[in-house]
């Protein structure tokens, strides 16, 4: 057995017409429900918010950042516990809310219905997130040069020490200005990457990101986007492709939008004053 993220098995590999027993590597997934503890009209309430297929580690992170992506939580002082119900190394997650925190409940009831991997779609996708807080991307300030773009799936590929033993995970990597790697998560979902990664930075009080760059490894969705958007990112980097309604949402918050990060090019599809020569 591996670590909590990863587990061995044997695997019969073909080669040609040979067969061999070799050893694998596997990401591990594993279930998870996010509860939420708030109080309603002066009771506690405790409530299943969402559930998600995820690779064990920085569950505390991944909760957050979806909290915060979905405009429920704002500031660390809006969380007052963190903690696994059950008994052991529970899948089951619950965030405590101060009574501070006012949760329209019948809002969260008509959006986790979604599937986590698509989120809602739609133009009333668009005019919801302006209505969740998002903080509001300056124009001005945060630029960076192309060349300093191109390096970034390298870096970030280096730091991926369970990607290189499995091939199976998605990776959400936090960059600055110069290029620096500041922070980075993995899991099997590309949204539990980010939102591990998010939560970390609300966690430590780091929100807005105004001055940092993500990149995603894979395609960039409307839900990814949001995240971003969110957490006040101006430039969003992604490996593969975006969605027609995650350029949409990226112009509509001034985010910088980049596609197929690689091979020493890349596409802009909003933003473009925010690259330089």
């Amino acid at each position: 057995m591996g670590d909590e993220s990863s587990v061995d098995v044997q695997v019969r590999k073909v080669s040609g017409s040979a067969f061999a027993t070799e050893r694998d590597v596997l990401a591990v997934e594993e279930p998870l429900e996010i509860r939420l503890g708030y109080h309603f009209k002066g009771r506690a309430q405790s409530k299943s918010i969402s559930l998600t297929m995820r690779t064990p580690g920085n569950d505390r992170e991944l909760a957050v950042g979806f909290l915060a992506g979905e405009g429920i939580v704002r500031h660390a002082r809006d969380i007052t516990g963190i903690r696994h119900i059950g008994i052991g190394a529970s899948n089951e997650l619950q965030v405590d809310l101060d009574e501070s925190v006012d949760v329209d409940i019948t809002r969260l009831e008509r959006h986790f219905y979604t599937t986590s991997s698509c989120g809602v779609c739609g133009k009333t996708s668009l005019e919801a997130i302006q209505t969740r807080g998002a903080f509001a991307v300056p124009m001005e300030g945060f630029t960076m040069p192309a060349a300093k773009i191109h390096d970034l799936p390298a870096v970030s590929r280096a730091a991926q020490p369970v990607f290189a033993q499995t091939g199976g995970l998605h990776a959400a990597a936090l960059f600055d200005g110069d290029r620096k790697l500041l922070d980075l998560r993995e899991d099997v979902g590309r949204h539990n990457a980010l939102d591990k990664l998010i939560g970390h930075q609300f966690l430590t009080g780091a929100l807005p990101l105004h001055n940092r760059v993500l990149l995603v490894s894979g395609r960039i969705s409307f839900e990814l986007m949001q995240k971003a958007v969110m957490a006040g990112l101006p430039m969003v980097a992604a490996i593969g492709a975006p969605s027609s309604l995650a350029v949409e949402l990226a112009e509509q918050f001034h985010v910088t939008l980049l596609g197929f990060v690689r091979d020493n090019q890349f596409n802009v599809y909003s933003g473009h004053w925010r690259i330089t020569p």
